[in-house]
């Protein structure tokens, strides 16, 4: 079920949080100016990582926009899915903006335990940033300058613009678009080469960044962590029961057909932690399980998996609040909403990437456009595997939920 990248960074994080622990136990000076150094690496390969960030995100914008008008032009069905998905990743986001929030009121880190934890990280001035009101918020939605707004890190214009440079896109003559088309997914292929080419030695630099959190924190890291997994985990589980109510309500498939029918897909995602390769089961349990006919099956579900992700923007936002809540930040009514649409917009220019690659650039525009630092999420890639199970489970179900709902309510 882990893939060796996944178990080579589980097993770096324990060996670090270990190492790390240790020399917080022993207080030798010089083993403490010897985790500085190795500390220092880890803040290398974390920057190594932002560094595509950036020129990732757009390019996946514009090719992700263009994508979803190409299917869009391929019919009604495929338009009112796309209509769809747009309607449940929103109200997926604002569920975990909910969800989330309610959790950590419930159930919030221990203060002190959280201030050892990040202060291993290289940035711990998170209160210094300051919230833009709803004027400021309003008039940076479109960016004067987007290559100054691309080199400031600010995320939330940069997107509208990639917005709406991919939809402009769409308008062009097939001559002029095509090409334009195929630079940006050449740019995004690229900096997934040199993502996987950073996460080729992730275990180094999660070892190095443990190993900072432990000399910090000791042991009680890991109960930050467990309780991060469980957190994330949790609400992750909640939009996928969410899933299964929609089916029954709006598909009107019967709670115990929908479980039965859905039960070998489920066991493939949970096994593989992969939508693509569970596809096979999920035509099979929409067919035959859900007597939902071929013509429909054929076209949502392939598109499903293509462009849409249930459980995207419900664990990433989970994820940025529960970093924000760490550094004891309270996010504003403005910074929620911008993390929303920055979610959505990052759900649908990342479908299709790796696991790894998907959670960093992801949660990476949500941070920031949240207002907290990314530092710790070189941390939690390493025990995303276990998020990672729920995620997929919660994208198959919701990937069948959106299929029965749109073959109730197609006209004859």
């Amino acid at each position: 079920m882990l893939n060796s990248l996944s178990a080579r960074v589980l097993v770096a994080l324990v060996l670090g949080l270990t190492a790390g622990a240790a020399i917080q136990a022993g207080d030798a000076p010089e083993w403490r100016s010897a985790a500085t150094i190795v500390e220092a690496l880890g803040g290398l390969w974390l920057n190594a990582l932002r560094m595509t960030v950036i020129p990732l995100i757009v390019a996946l914008l514009i090719t992700g926009i263009a994508s979803v008008a190409d299917a869009a032009a391929t019919g009604k069905l495929a338009t009112r899915a796309i209509a769809l998905f747009t309607v449940l990743l929103v109200f997926a986001a604002i569920y975990s903006t909910l969800a989330t929030q309610g959790l950590l009121a419930l159930w919030p880190v221990d203060p002190d335990a959280a201030r050892a934890f990040i202060a291993g990280s290289a940035r711990t001035d998170a209160d210094a940033i300051t919230p833009p009101t709803i004027a400021q918020w309003l008039q940076s939605l479109a960016p004067a300058n987007p290559v100054r707004a691309a080199a400031e890190d600010q995320i939330t214009p940069l997107v509208v613009f990639s917005c709406f440079f991919g939809f402009a896109a769409t308008r062009l003559p097939p001559e002029l678009r095509t090409p334009l088309i195929a630079f940006f997914k050449a740019v995004a292929e690229t900096m997934i080469v040199i993502v996987r080419w950073v996460l080729f030695v992730g275990p180094l630099g999660v070892f190095a960044l443990a190993l900072g959190v432990g000399a910090n924190a000791g042991f009680g890291a890991a109960g930050v962590l467990a309780q991060y997994v469980a957190i994330v985990s949790a609400v992750t589980i909640g939009i996928t029961v969410v899933a299964y109510l929609l089916a029954f309500t709006w598909g009107g498939v019967p709670v115990g057909t929908f479980l039965r029918a859905t039960a070998p897909a489920t066991v493939v995602a949970f096994s593989t932690q992969s939508s693509l390769a569970t596809l096979p089961a999920m035509l099979t349990a929409a067919r035959e399980g859900l007597s939902i006919p071929a013509r429909i099956t054929d076209v949502i579900l392939p598109l499903a998996v293509a462009v849409f992700r249930f459980t995207s923007p419900v664990a990433n936002l989970a994820v940025a609040y529960v970093i924000a809540h760490l550094y004891g930040i309270d996010p504003t009514p403005v910074q929620m909403t911008t993390a929303v649409v920055v979610s959505f917009a990052v759900s649908v220019g990342a479908v299709g990437l790796p696991g790894q690659v998907s959670f960093f650039i992801s949660m990476a525009p949500i941070c920031v456009a949240l207002g907290v630092p990314i530092e710790l999420l070189g941390i939690l890639l390493a025990v995303e595997v276990v998020p990672d199970i729920f995620r997929t489970v919660g994208n198959v179900m919701g990937d069948i939920t959106a299929t029965a709902i749109l073959r109730r309510h197609e006209k004859a």
